[in-house]
């Protein structure tokens, strides 16, 4: 079994990918998607975390064999980096959505050297929005980001377009249009459901998929 499908069973069975077509969840922006993502699930299943930390260490070694540091989005890349960077031996820190207001307010925990090639760890890529961010912060801080791995991305236009504007590439475990087909193939959702779905991951904002 590939990978893709072998981390899309994985997210399937613990629920950290959920689809519900029928009952749209409304995310914080006011989008109805047919789909819930929550993986830091992933940390509470032994069997499924070993899959994915390996993974994510996979692709480190694969595209970025010069990596010198994993650095994790907050706050959902911080166990993820932490724990591939564990596995491949190297060090880790983490980039928090702001400044602290206290101490030395910091935004990057953990040392970081100018020069320092780093790759940066998310759970999950939709917009690219946090991933593009704590690459510009570290990159603004004289780190050389070699790039992106995560869990899982939705493939969407707009990531892809952030992405290329920041010169940046990312490497997913798995996507939205593997786990769909496989979320039919085992029963999740109706076949019918998965043209509904990638309706939804081409043009969020487009509701015509709700109703077929």
């Amino acid at each position: 079994m590939e990978r893709k499908e072998q981390i899309a069973k994985d997210l399937l069975s613990i629920r950290a990918v959920f689809f519900r077509p029928e009952e749209p969840f409304i995310w914080a922006s006011g989008i109805k998607s047919p789909v819930y993502c929550d993986n830091r699930l992933t940390l509470t299943d032994v069997t499924v975390r070993g899959d994915v930390e390996q993974g994510l260490a996979e692709l480190v070694q694969t595209h970025y064999p010069q990596a010198e540091a994993l650095m994790g989005t907050a706050t959902a890349g911080i166990a993820h980096a932490a724990i591939t960077a564990h596995l491949l031996g190297l060090p880790m820190g983490y980039v928090r959505s702001g400044a602290k207001d206290h101490g030395r307010k910091t935004q990057i925990e953990g040392a970081l050297s100018a020069g320092e090639k780093v790759v940066v760890v998310e759970d999950l890529i939709s917009t690219g929005g946090s991933a593009v961010e704590t690459a510009e912060i570290l990159r603004a801080a004289g780190a050389e980001v070699l790039g992106v791995v995560s869990i899982f991305t939705y493939g969407m236009q707009k990531s892809a377009e952030r992405f290329a504007a920041a010169r940046l590439e990312n490497h997913s475990l798995t996507d939205f249009d593997t786990i769909a087909a496989v979320a039919a193939q085992e029963g999740y959702i109706a076949p019918a459901d998965v043209a509904r779905l990638l309706a939804f991951r081409d043009d969020p904002a487009d509701e015509g998929w709700i109703t077929g």
